[in-house]
């Protein structure tokens, strides 16, 4: 995996709501940025618009966390963790042989 894939998806997770939104999509895969909205706020009462999740979506699309397809208009989102485990083997093979 690329150096700069791999900081992609560790930036990514770096942030709370991008990886509320992933523990969101793992626990119900498959849903529309309307869903995912609706439900961080039952989850913990924090609203976050439509415009701000959208660019977390896009950035966990960015790195390859989440996979997109399209039901009719309606855009759904699918969580997509290998390339998470990927990096994570790689970086972690990288750092193991420099010891």
């Amino acid at each position: 995996m690329e150096p700069e894939q791999i900081d992609r998806i560790f930036k990514a997770l770096a942030d709370p709501t991008r990886r509320r939104i992933i523990d969101q999509l793992r626990a119900r895969p498959d849903q529309s940025l309307f869903q995912i909205c609706a439900g961080a706020f039952a989850s913990d009462g924090k609203t976050l618009s439509r415009q701000a999740t959208s660019q977390h979506l896009d950035m966990l699309e960015a790195a390859g966390l989440i996979r997109v397809s399209w039901s009719g208009r309606t855009k759904i989102h699918a969580l997509d963790l290998a390339p998470l485990r990927a990096a994570t083997q790689d970086w972690l093979q990288q750092h193991l042989q420099e010891e």
